[in-house]
């Protein structure tokens, strides 16, 4: 996801990484070609099937640095490198959020996996020169009920949003609906963090915002746009901020947050989702 303040002001400039996939110079919205949207297709079929057997295997007692370690192996094994290590410096192959924490959570061997948490997954593969990216929000045994609800909600919220993506609809299409199902159920949008286009880069334009907002360009889809989609949805306020390892995002009020995310491709009837896990 992208930090909305940065891009208020000016993106991050792209850069070399060392430990992963080359960072590319900006290119503006990019148009995939048949070729490059198959390769796109591997990408994510590949996240989708890390994640799907994340979802299964975690379980109380486990580390998120266990659920990293495998992550990686799965998706070295299956010819792809993750996108996110190395990735700004970023140390690991997911991020592993729980409860209050938002996003960029840093997967470590001390932070184990409780009997009803809240377990956000996110994680990416770069597959011959392009990526895929997704997210899911686990809950793990026995969990809450405004945790289920939580979860559900910021589930609905995505079908929601890619519900709107067809040629000639916008980016507030997909916005408003997501805005609209989230604030209807009484939780918060996180308005930090954006959805983004995706590609050859893990972070591409146009910046996919879930809330209504005039300081984003408000772009027409065209077929051939690869995007991510993810709202992120808080059970209390929207406000967040920023731990001291540079990474972790909290809810500032110590709230429970939940984050799903697709990779999906505008097609001339409406979208495919790449990054379905039910394939």
């Amino acid at each position: 996801m992208k930090l909305f303040s940065d891009l208020l002001s000016s993106s991050r400039p792209h850069q070399s990484n060392s430990n992963g996939p080359v960072i590319q110079q900006r290119r503006g919205i990019e148009i995939k070609s048949a070729r490059e949207i198959e390769i796109m297709r591997k990408a994510s079929r590949i996240v989708a099937t890390v994640l799907k057997e994340i979802n299964s295997i975690a379980a109380p007692g486990m580390s998120t640095a266990d659920l990293d370690k495998f992550a990686e192996g799965r998706i070295r094994e299956m010819g792809a490198t993750p996108s996110f290590k190395g990735y700004h410096g970023f140390p690991a192959s997911i991020c592993s959020s729980i409860n209050n924490e938002v996003v960029h959570g840093i997967p470590s061997p001390k932070k184990i996996i409780k009997n009803g948490d809240l377990l956000k997954v996110d994680t990416g593969a770069f597959f011959q020169g392009y990526h895929g990216d997704s997210c899911i929000t686990i809950c793990v045994g026995e969990v809450s009920s405004k945790a289920k609800d939580l979860s559900r909600v910021a589930q609905e919220a995505l079908k929601a949003g890619i519900a709107q993506i067809r040629p000639k609809n916008s980016l507030l299409d997909i916005a408003g609906a997501i805005e609209d199902l989230v604030t209807a159920n009484g939780f918060s949008v996180v308005e930090d963090y954006t959805g983004h286009g995706v590609g050859r880069n893990l972070h591409e334009e146009p910046s996919v915002f879930n809330f209504r907002t005039n300081d984003l360009p408000n772009v027409t889809l065209r077929e051939g746009m690869t995007l991510a989609i993810e709202p992120i949805v808080n059970l209390g306020e929207k406000n967040c901020r920023t731990l001291r390892d540079g990474w972790t995002v909290v809810t500032k009020d110590g709230s429970l947050s939940a984050q799903w995310e697709h990779t999906v491709l505008v097609t001339s009837k409406g979208c495919d989702i790449l990054t379905d896990r039910q394939i």
